[in-house]
């Protein structure tokens, strides 16, 4: 098992990517603290990574809170000796243009999104600096890349990126590795609401992506399992999109010219 003995924190565990993630690294060892600001639903998967043989426990965040974000790892260590991976999944997504959204909406994406990364980190890295080993692993998207709407959310996932590479610079002579995975459209509970307007959504997009499809959340648990084993010993400050080749280049653009519908 490639995460045996392994301690990992998964924010946003409760349900989508966060929750893929927390099972898959389950399923390779490791003792998973599921964290979530809706603590029944970290409590429904770790329901299901014990009942498929895992060990792991829920507990509430509020990944903007910097003393509760705090109380989270130290309960992680007091209970299980130790934290050796982090997953910064947790995230919101509001408003889609700057004229329209307002200061509080603008203020609510970067606090979620990039202030729960920087004081959930913070959290963890005294544990990985003394333990000499520890592993990062940030979800942001490929709207951190590149123009793809969104601004707000879009703003926020950029500046992750950018301080995961700057974790990676500072803390790598520790043997702590910082990465970032930016994925494409994931089908999660996310776009629930959309769904319900516009059920083609996902066969609408899927037609810009070259493999065809848009992702599960399973396809960034993998991508994630690999960047918190040891398979990637030597792999930080990486930024991976896993995108079904989105960043690749236009796929609707490629066709238009080869006189494609």
């Amino acid at each position: 098992m490639r995460l045996q003995e392994r301690v990992a924190i998964v924010t946003g565990g409760g349900s989508g990517i966060g929750r893929a993630i927390a099972q898959c690294f389950a399923s390779e060892g490791a003792k998973v603290v599921v964290a979530d600001r809706m603590v029944e639903r970290a409590a429904r998967v770790v329901a299901e990574i014990e009942t498929a043989g895992g060990t792991a426990l829920a507990t509430p965040v509020e990944v903007t809170d910097a003393e509760n974000v705090g109380q989270m790892a130290q309960w992680a260590v007091e209970t299980y000796g130790q934290i050796d991976i982090l997953v910064n999944n947790a995230a919101i997504a509001q408003g889609d243009d700057i004229l329209t959204f307002d200061e509080a909406t603008w203020d609510l994406n970067l606090d979620v999104v990039l202030k729960g990364v920087f004081l959930c980190s913070k959290a963890v890295l005294p544990a990985m600096i003394e333990a000499r080993r520890g592993a990062i692993v940030n979800i942001a998207s490929v709207n951190g890349l590149t123009g793809l709407g969104e601004e707000g959310y879009s703003a926020a996932k950029a500046g992750v990126i950018n301080l995961t590479q700057n974790m990676a610079i500072k803390y790598g002579r520790h043997n702590v590795r910082a990465n970032v995975i930016c994925p494409g459209t994931v089908q999660t509970p996310i776009w629930h609401e959309r769904l319900k307007s516009d059920p083609a959504i996902f066969d609408k997009l899927a037609q810009w992506y070259p493999l065809g499809r848009v992702g599960q959340p399973e396809d960034i648990a993998k991508a994630a399992l690999y960047l918190a084993s040891d398979d990637a010993a030597w792999v930080t400050g990486t930024v991976l999109t896993v995108d079904g080749g989105l960043m690749a280049g236009s796929y609707g653009m490629a066709r238009a010219l080869e006189g494609g519908a």
